[in-house]
């Protein structure tokens, strides 16, 4: 038999509640998911973790440029269970991330494995670096390369 004792757990639990901290008991509040977000080349990559989430539950949407992705983790059901520690929250996890110009919302990539969903969301063409063709007077043609643009996204 394991015991465990934690004075500030109640404490956690009622701020969890008011608060919707994500430390809230089976599903009292809408809870957010932990995600990381990196550039690599001319794309975004969102990795969020949910763990123990059916993914027939997951729905991602976006909606004026903002991305709303949510899931269910159902609790455990089971009668005859009597539970010594329940940590993993359970009930609706939602995020929403705002995203910036400059990204082709229309080529959005989803995909799952081991309870992580990957999206991976890239560049608009108008947004890539591009070389800008400069005509001299005289007819002549030189290329110069023209800066680059880089789209922003900001997490809410």
């Amino acid at each position: 038999m394991v015991l465990t004792f934690d004075p500030f757990r109640e404490f956690d639990r009622v701020a969890g509640q008011v608060f919707g901290t994500g430390t809230a008991i089976a599903g009292a509040a809408t809870q957010a998911m932990p995600l990381d977000l990196y550039r690599s080349g001319d794309h975004y990559v969102l990795h969020c973790d949910l763990a123990g989430v059916d993914p027939g539950s997951v729905q991602v949407d976006v909606d004026r440029r903002v991305l709303t992705i949510r899931a269910k983790r159902s609790a455990r059901t089971d009668d005859d269970v009597q539970w010594v520690r329940r940590e993993r929250p359970t009930g609706t996890f939602e995020r929403r991330i705002a995203l910036g110009d400059g990204l082709d919302l229309d080529k959005i990539a989803a995909t799952w494995q081991d309870g992580v969903l990957t999206l991976t969301i890239p560049l608009a063409e108008a947004s890539k670096p591009r070389r800008i063709a400069i005509t001299a007077t005289d007819g002549r043609r030189h290329e110069v390369v023209e800066g680059s643009a880089t789209p922003a996204l900001t997490k809410s």
